[in-house]
């Protein structure tokens, strides 16, 4: 993931920080625990694409 793009990157339900989780291609807002999947190197950025996080899974 290119880090440039990561600066500018916002979560699109809270516009808040997202966090790059290498090892599951996923893009993380905390704020708001849904995970983005990343398909390609493009980045989904659809709230309806987006994963829930489970409670006891870690941010």
């Amino acid at each position: 993931m290119d880090a440039k793009l990561l600066e500018i990157l916002v979560c699109p339900v809270c516009k808040g920080p997202l966090v790059f989780k290498k090892e599951a291609q996923e893009l993380v807002c905390k704020a708001d625990r849904i995970a983005f999947g990343i398909k390609d190197g493009i980045p989904v950025m659809l709230e309806s694409e987006a994963r829930q996080l489970a409670a006891d899974e870690e941010v």
